[in-house]
């Protein structure tokens, strides 16, 4: 045991759980090895519904660390590692750990670690260093942070891990702020149609990640509740499925939707039955959406020109693949990561006679290299020590009559380059372990951010399989190379908040498409995604304050300011700040109508402001 005081109580429960596990420090892991292909692949198949909503979550979380020696870990409710993001070098290090996906990191297989930690405990937790009960573990810094559902459940755990010697104090507040956002994914998946409030002890604080949520049935039975409105409500996870909103509210259900229906939209002053003062927004119940007939050929949308906002090497782009949809011909893209490779590829196959069936996508650097083969090829029954009972069809068999999408096609080991090439040779696909081969039939997209020729000269890629899925190459421009970044913008944030009518301040969008992102049109979807998520109630505009602190610290670097005609050389947040002076200023000091100008809420107005009360008479003045 650690001596009493030099580590939290969290961390001392732990490791009184592991000795009583008999958890020897110094004799490793007691399952230190990742789970068979078919079971990782059983279990991704279970929580596909958790991935999918959480892979952006860890996409942006990843933008906030990456380059930092870290790594972004979904785990799910047992502490198997389903996905993982991060820097190649500590991928490689974790990897001797089975820091991977497919192992477990429960606190009885891996002693204390942030992962299990905190699914045992059921509260974030970090462990750094010494901290780790295994001494082979004690080289890393990890901080996580459960994702429960809305019946009370733990769903899963978000994680970020590093070198011990990287440990940051604000990591902490973004695994927390992720497992929110998944929670809140989570949340309106399961209750799309159901009616649902929005509570928070402040009017403003509906709308955003601090929000309560609550899910009712018909009868004003509450079904569904995030950990916010379980608290501002005084409610256990037990009582989700049973208790009735009239027995938390003091108001009638039947009343509060009445109300609702009467004043859509409308924030409402309620009270807890315990006296608690909270607002609420209430949305009704939607029923089930009917069911569109199947659209004629010529209604069948262009989703190609969809994807063109003006800049014209992206217009070539497109207008080649145009010219490629229904042939065949094997199509490789080209470019950096993050540049839309996959977009550009579902666009195709949407715009193609085979958009009927969903087109399989497989990122061939994502799967460890134990299990790409299985998931390629799929097997036989019983081909190895625990493989399905009836097998696996594999995802090349899942594409027949579709598109099948190879994403960093580069990253493919060679043996398996060699049974790629004779699928598409054969056109038939032969599962491990032996058995019939089944003939397949699909359109082929690849994509690499490696310049495969150059792979080829090197020895790293198979020659004649590059020129077998080289039938054409379409190189997609980089985002800093790109003209239309303000309508690209305004296109994103459209998808994001459909009909809000978003947009960014002057000086931030000039500041943004100055910026040279590393991470292309992926890290820009992120950073739009989270300013967004932020917004307080009725803002439209997006400024400063609403990205990341780690970009605006990067923007406002003295070499990327801005010189303005009338104030001489301001920083990117005095231009801002006087944007909003002088709006107050023409505004004759009425903050809430120079809120309504900015697109801000008064709020928000009065936040920005506060900094800057000793330096202007104006705000003394102001009409409320």
């Amino acid at each position: 045991m650690p001596p009493p005081g030099l580590v939290n109580a969290t961390v001392s429960r732990s490791w009184e759980r592991c000795l009583k596990a008999g958890l020897e420090p110094l004799a490793g892991p007691a399952t230190p090895e990742p789970v068979s292909p078919p079971r990782l692949e059983q279990t991704l198949e279970q929580r596909r519904e958790l991935l999918r909503q959480a892979r952006p979550v860890i996409e942006y979380l990843f933008s906030q660390v990456s380059g930092s020696g870290s790594m972004v870990i979904l785990a799910d409710d047992q502490g198997l590692l389903i996905e993982a993001l991060g820097d190649p070098e500590f991928l490689k290090r974790a990897e001797r750990v089975a820091l991977q996906p497919g192992a477990s990191w429960h606190e009885q297989d891996r002693g204390t670690n942030a992962i299990g930690t905190a699914l045992a405990e059921r509260v974030p937790v970090a462990v750094h260093g010494s901290e780790h009960f295994l001494d082979c573990n004690r080289f890393l810094t990890c901080t996580a942070a459960p994702v429960m559902g809305s019946d009370g459940k733990l769903l899963g755990v978000i994680d970020i891990s590093g070198h011990h010697g990287a440990r940051h104090p604000h990591t902490l507040g973004l695994v927390q702020t992720a497992s929110y956002m998944i929670e809140s994914r989570m949340f309106e998946l399961r209750h799309q149609r159901a009616a649902r409030l929005r509570l928070h002890p402040q009017a403003e604080g509906i709308g955003t990640l601090a929000e309560g949520l609550v899910a009712l049935d018909e009868d004003g039975r509450i079904v569904g509740a995030n950990r916010t409105a379980l608290s501002l409500l005084a409610l256990a996870d037990a009582e989700i499925g049973r208790a009735g909103i009239d027995g938390v509210l003091a108001l009638a259900s039947g009343g509060l939707l009445q109300r609702t229906r009467e004043r859509p939209g409308a924030v409402l002053d309620v009270k807890t039955r315990c006296g608690r003062r909270l607002f609420l927004k209430a949305e009704p119940g939607r029923s089930p959406a009917p069911v569109a007939p199947p659209r004629r050929a010529a209604e069948v949308r262009d989703a190609l020109a969809e994807l063109d906002t003006g800049d014209e090497r992206m217009r070539q782009c497109l207008e080649r693949a145009r010219k490629m949809v229904g042939k065949p011909i094997p199509i490789l893209l080209h470019g950096e990561s993050g540049v839309g490779k996959e977009m550009v590829a579902a666009a195709i196959h949407a715009s193609g006679p085979r958009r009927q069936r969903a087109m399989v996508a497989i990122n061939c650097a994502a799967l460890p290299e134990h299990l790409i083969e299985a998931e390629l090829f799929g097997y036989a029954p019983g081909a190895f020590t625990g493989a399905r009972r009836e097998g696996s069809a594999g995802r090349i068999r899942e594409a027949h009559g579709s598109t099948l999408f190879l994403d960093e096609i580069g990253d493919m080991p060679l043996p398996l380059q060699s049974r790629l090439l004779r699928v598409l040779q054969e056109r038939q696909v032969v599962p491990l372990g032996g058995g019939k081969p089944a003939t397949v039939d699909f359109a082929l997209i690849a994509a690499s951010h490696r310049p495969l020729k150059l792979e080829v000269e090197r020895g790293r890629f198979r020659a004649d399989l590059y020129y077998r899925l080289n039938g054409i190459t379409l190189t997609l421009p980089p985002l800093r190379a790109r003209s239309d970044f303000p309508v690209l913008v305004t296109s994103l944030l459209e998808r994001f908040e459909p009909g809000a009518g978003l947009m960014l301040e002057p000086a931030v969008l000039a500041a943004l498409g100055d910026y040279p992102w590393p991470g292309n049109l992926r890290e820009l979807a992120n950073v739009l995604r989270f300013a967004s998520a932020l917004r307080d109630p009725g803002e439209t505009v997006i400024g400063w304050h609403h990205l990341p602190e780690e970009l605006v610290d990067e923007l406002q670097r003295p070499e990327r300011a801005r010189p303005n005609d009338a104030e001489g050389v301001l920083s990117l947040r005095a231009a801002s700040d006087s944007l909003i002076e002088r709006t107050v200023r023409t505004s004759g000091g009425n903050l809430s109508e120079a809120a309504r100008r900015l697109g801000i809420s008064r709020t928000t107005l009065y936040r920005r402001m506060g900094g800057n009360r000793h330096q202007s008479g104006t705000v003394s003045r102001c009409v409320p």
